[in-house]
């Protein structure tokens, strides 16, 4: 049965309610580098899965007004900052984005000093490579002059965001120079997609593996870096043009059922739904902006129907693969086990909010 507006519409609350009912069970547990224990599957921690959670909540209250869901968003940054935020690295600078997108909307002076503060020891503290880009280090772990993809989305994303809505050019030419950086060393001219990750020691792109939420994060991050700030004219031709070329590769490896594969250009790993929301959502993205063949459109439609289909009575989004660490072999990614997250949801409330504005822009003109 084609989807519908109204079905749509179910299904978002059901994933909200999925999102933020989610409780670690202990199968994961990763101690961070201070000791604390590593909490990335509840709504509960400040970490990477929640921060793009928080986001996925964020635009879909943008898009819906929903006052009891402006509720739970603010509720949880207040009882965090009251708390006291974590140490800062490029995981724990997620949440921030979700924060600077509210806080463009509504401007609540309780959360500018915290923006502010957090970006501004972003460009002045956080760990470089070579050629200015930043080091992913994480909770658990330093990865000494290694680019990944997730960065971009953890952190550019939100100085791109904040500075934007504070007049803060220079955190906007932060947020260019980085993807600009990683484009550099990530994005593989042979195939058009991204590879996960750079090292300056040894200088390769690892297992050279095309992960499919890596790229995922590229994919959404230059639509919504674009979309955020006034991106300097070559900067954003450039970066929409890689971007378009990325999504000529995609639209080549959509799988009959609509999804990507985790490893996108290996047909003997499985088809993962968390990359297939990001995928669907800026493939639906691209064609309402007029960015990308036309075929953008039905390959966004067909993946929103392949991560419908993948959320359960509960509202808990399924096939979602666990956080990935940086593979040396490409058989680690196919070993990554599968596992309800935040981002998982948070990347199919995107391609769901997304999917409804087609599908009453089709209401609309028929």
């Amino acid at each position: 049965m084609p989807l519908s507006s109204e079905r749509l519409n179910s299904v978002l609350a059901s994933l909200v309610a999925g999102m933020t009912g989610l409780r670690h069970d202990g199968r994961f547990d990763e101690p961070n580098l201070d000791g604390t224990p590593g909490d990335y599957v509840s709504f509960d921690s400040w970490e990477w899965p929640q921060g793009v959670g928080l986001y996925g909540l964020v635009r879909l209250w943008a898009q819906t007004g929903d006052e009891r869901l402006l509720q739970t968003i603010e509720a949880w940054y207040d009882r965090h900052i009251a708390a006291g935020l974590p140490a800062m690295n490029v995981n724990t600078t997620a949440p921030l984005l979700g924060l600077s997108e509210l806080w463009r909307r509504r401007r609540q002076p309780r959360y500018e000093p915290v923006l502010r503060d957090w970006a501004e020891r972003a460009i002045a503290t956080m760990p470089r490579t070579p050629e200015g880009g930043f080091q992913h280090n994480v909770s658990d772990r330093v990865n000494d002059d290694e680019l990944w993809d997730d960065t971009l989305f953890m952190v550019a994303l939100f100085l791109a965001s904040f500075g934007q809505a504070a007049g803060e050019r220079r955190l906007i030419d932060e947020a260019e120079r980085q993807f600009l950086v990683h484009a550099r060393y990530l994005a593989d001219p042979a195939s058009g997609l991204w590879f996960h990750g750079w090292t300056f020691e040894g200088r390769h792109n690892f297992a050279r593996a095309r992960w499919a939420r890596g790229n995922a994060w590229i994919t959404v991050g230059i639509l919504d870096l674009v979309e955020f700030a006034e991106i300097v004219p070559s900067v954003r031709a450039y970066l929409l043009g890689v971007l378009e070329t990325q999504i000529e590769a995609l639209l080549k490896l959509q799988t009959g059922s609509g999804a990507w594969r985790t490893l996108l250009d290996d047909p003997s790993s499985y088809e993962e739904i968390s990359a297939t929301a990001g995928f669907g959502y800026g493939l639906m993205k691209a064609a309402r902006i007029g960015v990308g063949p036309v075929a953008c459109r039905a390959a966004g439609l067909r993946a929103l129907e392949a991560v419908v289909a993948n959320i359960d009575d509960r509202g808990v989004v399924a096939n979602v693969s666990y956080g990935t660490r940086m593979g040396h072999d490409l058989q680690f990614y196919r070993d990554i086990p599968i596992q309800p997250t935040g981002y998982g949801q948070a990347l199919a409330i995107l391609c769901l909010t997304e999917g409804s504005r087609h599908l009453q822009a089709k209401v609309e003109a028929a």
